[in-house]
């Protein structure tokens, strides 16, 4: 699997560099990234990130610094998909941000236009289809808030 036209920072660490795809793609200093991750052009991951292993970050994505990303998080950039579309290009409305400090729990789905509140939690598995303030815990399918994070 290739690592192709992607800017690294600073210690970054890639396991299994032969067992990942990376293309087009920006990945701050410290962050971690597992095997078989697929990180698609124009995404932006920030610093001391973790990206765990089995991951699919497609384009329009922006993850901030200190995020955890769990084994097998899948982000979704298409409302409506449609085979053989050559002339796709992402509408603005679908970027996902997950903000600073936030973690992701292992299988979770995170629809498109969907924004991750700072500090804020996903449950693993939770199906997250609208944005999530920050600082709470959120989990389910669709993910509701279930308490929030004290300071």
């Amino acid at each position: 699997m290739p690592i192709e036209n992607v800017k690294l920072g600073e210690g970054v660490k890639i396991w299994h560099p032969d067992l990942v795809n990376l293309y087009g793609c920006q990945i701050g200093a410290g962050t971690i990234v597992g095997p078989f991750v697929e990180v698609q052009g124009g995404v932006v991951i920030g610093q001391n990130c973790t990206i765990s292993s089995h991951s699919f970050i497609c384009e329009g994505v922006t993850i901030e610094d200190e995020v955890f990303v769990g084994h097998g998080v899948r982000f979704v950039n298409e409302k409506h998909p449609r085979s053989n579309r050559p002339d796709w290009a992402l509408p603005p409305e679908n970027a996902i941000l997950v903000k600073r400090g936030a973690m992701i729990g292992t299988g979770a789905i995170i629809m498109p236009g969907v924004t991750i509140g700072e500090n804020s939690i996903i449950g693993a598995f939770s199906f997250v289809n609208k944005d999530i303030p920050a600082n709470v815990i959120a989990l389910g399918i669709p993910a509701e808030i279930v308490g929030r994070i004290r300071k």
